[in-house]
């Protein structure tokens, strides 16, 4: 993979990459290299990335080139004036297939969610809507709007409803994928610009090949 590929946008502040699933976005205990590593190593200054998204998954990941701009974009994301909207490919259209979700979800030792319909003493409110964009004969391509950031999220709460993302075994998916992706992919984001004030639209390139293909047309 060459880093410059993935680039889709730049300026003196901020530095945003299409993420390949299967990468992390910082470094881990495997000790591979993460697109942070990456990012800097191109940008030939340290950079720091603003959120994450799931090693797995695919898409937007936006790094701060200063201090400065990261401060002022985490006050972004604590406020919620950042949107993020995903695609989740599922074998299991829910029903309805558009909705608003909430939960109440807590991570166990194992690194693994846990969706609940009631809070309890270690929840945090998880909250998402979804609606289906298209159908292939076998899949269903849902966009899904976060409103919060819980860890594993949209991944828990699609499993909660019985629609696990494709390839996601740690969350109900059948089978794997070869490369260990899931077909999560972190598909736009709006925010401010930390200096301009003006508002940035992102948006990615689903990954090529697979079950992808079949909605591309749509995510274009």
């Amino acid at each position: 993979m060459q880093i410059s590929d993935q680039i889709i946008y730049k300026n003196k502040q901020l530095i945003a990459f299409n993420k390949p699933g299967g990468i992390p976005v910082q470094p881990d205990k495997t000790g591979d290299k993460s697109l942070t590593d990456l990012a800097g190593i191109y940008a030939k200054i340290p950079v720091f990335a603003t959120h994450r998204i799931d090693r797995p998954a695919s898409g937007i990941v936006l790094f701060a080139k200063n201090k400065k701009s990261l401060a002022l974009l985490s006050e972004q994301f604590k406020n919620r004036s950042i949107s993020k909207t995903y695609l989740a490919v599922v074998k299991k259209l829910p029903t309805p297939s558009a909705s608003e979700l909430v939960h109440h979800v807590y991570v166990q030792g194992n690194n693994k969610a846990v969706a609940l319909d009631e809070p309890g003493k270690r929840t945090k409110e998880a909250r998402l809507s979804y609606r289906l964009l298209a159908s292939s004969d076998n899949y269903h391509l849902l966009e899904v709007k976060l409103f919060t950031g819980r860890q594993h999220q949209i991944r828990v709460q699609l499993a909660a409803i019985g629609s696990p993302i494709k390839g996601d075994v740690k969350y109900g998916a059948r089978r794997g994928n070869k490369d260990r992706s899931i077909q999560l992919h972190s598909w736009k984001m709006a925010f401010n610009h930390p200096v301009t004030n003006e508002r940035v639209e992102l948006q990615a390139s689903v990954p090529e090949g697979g079950v992808w293909e079949a909605f591309r047309e749509v995510t274009e």
